[in-house]
């Protein structure tokens, strides 16, 4: 039988390293990485996704985490394995063989290669200019992003994250919503081991017709 990736396109650069360290060759399915905004989107979107794969693909390797309940709540249509994460954030910043669910500390926005992608700070005051007028739409990003602190760029070693071109739309962000700009440690350490195969106590093992709970991701 098969296996196939499904992964949120803000993970696709370290999805394509994982399988070139690990020497795999496995097809990439991609999820629009706006469907994080609404997670019954993303759910519908991930389950029809598994649902519609060929007969002969009967294992998915997931390269996310929950992101909000993304594949719990309904039976697997195939098996499945997963980072046991809360979101892709958590699963960038894990450097060991220690199981976190949540790496993340509030107030603190984190950046990775995708710093100019669909979510990032600016485009996301952009849509809401546009979806709302300027008036509005200003109003509720400075409401989204109040409680921001500081903006941590998580340094995974597999993108270049100290260019200057890099570190121009890093600060960017940071001074949209008014905060420093830091680095934290991360790796790619979690999607080398979900291609590799090497599943131990930080991934999920899920076989057809399970149900995943949100619980699952904590326990």
């Amino acid at each position: 039988m098969g296996t196939v990736i499904i992964a949120c396109e803000s993970l696709k650069q370290h999805v394509d390293a994982a399988q070139k360290k690990a020497e795999t060759s496995y097809p990439v399915i991609e999820m629009d990485s706006r469907l994080h905004a609404e997670p019954k989107d993303m759910r519908e979107a991930l389950f029809t996704k598994m649902e519609e794969l060929p007969e002969e693909i009967d294992t998915v390797l997931l390269a996310m985490g929950l992101c909000g309940g993304s594949v719990s709540e309904r039976p697997l249509p195939v098996r499945l394995i997963m980072p046991k994460v809360d979101d892709c954030i958590t699963l960038l910043m894990h450097t060991d063989d220690t199981w976190y669910p949540n790496l993340k500390k509030g107030g603190h926005l984190y950046l990775t290669d995708t710093v100019n992608g669909k979510l990032s700070v600016p485009n996301i005051r952009r849509d809401l200019v546009e979806k709302y007028g300027e008036k509005k739409g200003l109003r509720i990003f400075a409401i989204w992003f109040d409680s921001y602190r500081s903006v941590d760029i998580i340094d995974t070693g597999v993108y270049d994250c100290r260019s200057d071109s890099y570190l121009e739309m890093a600060r960017e962000n940071a001074e949209l919503i008014d905060c420093d700009l830091c680095y934290v440690e991360g790796s790619n350490i979690l999607l080398e081991k979900l291609v590799a195969g090497r599943w131990d106590q930080q991934f999920l093992i899920a076989e057809k017709g399970r149900i995943l709970r949100d619980e699952d991701f904590i326990t």
